[in-house]
């Protein structure tokens, strides 16, 4: 049986996971190696030469990643991203177990012509459609094919063990070097944020302009 078989049309068609998410530390944090080793490639928006780096390590099928997505990044996007003063970096956290938040990420790093953010925001728009029960396939196809790409192209997304590799050690490095719990947990140059309101990111990247 091959990858896209197994791990999407059998596991996908479960139910989708339910790791509980932990609660956010109430305290800052700094880290450090944030950039180091990582095993693939950062999707940046804004300017790369942003004097303040956001990251945030979210969960495709995490509600509050969706809330904070919809709700806070915006108001961050208008004020610091879109004048050039700071970048975003959106990192996959998906869920030991959670097979739809890990082809949720692959089919976002797979959408052509630079649409990962796109996806991204269609991912997150749709969550309730094809992160619950039932199959996901369809759901998920009509969104990679609104990104530009075709069935065979979804295809062989879900088939690339090395991406789904990479996404899983990305976790697993964030668990181990910065300590990353729940979802979503954010990062401004390094500091790991108690909560992810749309007060303290604007507390934090101003202290760091």
């Amino acid at each position: 049986m091959n990858l896209i078989d197994r791990r999407l049309f059998l596991a996908l068609s479960a139910s989708a996971a339910t790791a509980p998410l932990l609660a956010s530390p109430t305290f800052a944090q700094t880290v450090s190696g944030l950039f180091d080793d990582m095993p693939m490639a950062d999707d940046v928006m804004g300017d790369v030469n942003a004097k303040v780096t956001i990251v945030e390590y979210a969960s495709m099928t995490c509600p509050h990643c969706r809330s904070f997505h919809e709700k806070i990044l915006p108001t961050i996007k208008e004020k610091y991203i879109e004048t050039g003063q700071a970048k975003y970096i959106l990192r996959p956290f998906p869920f030991d177990g959670d097979r739809r938040g890990e082809a949720a990420f692959m089919l976002a790093k797979c959408a052509p012509n630079n649409n990962y953010y796109a996806m991204i925001d269609a991912l997150f728009a749709t969550q309730d459609v094809w992160s619950g029960k039932g199959n996901p396939v369809p759901e998920l196809l009509r969104l990679s094919k609104l990104s530009g790409m075709t069935e065979a192209d979804f295809k062989a997304c879900l088939g690339n063990q090395d991406l789904l590799n990479k996404i899983i050690e990305g976790r697993n490095k964030a668990v181990k070097d910065f300590q990353v719990r729940s979802t979503p947990t954010v990062f401004v140059n390094g500091e790991k944020l108690g909560d992810s309101t749309v007060d303290s990111l604007t507390k934090a990247i101003e202290a760091a302009l």
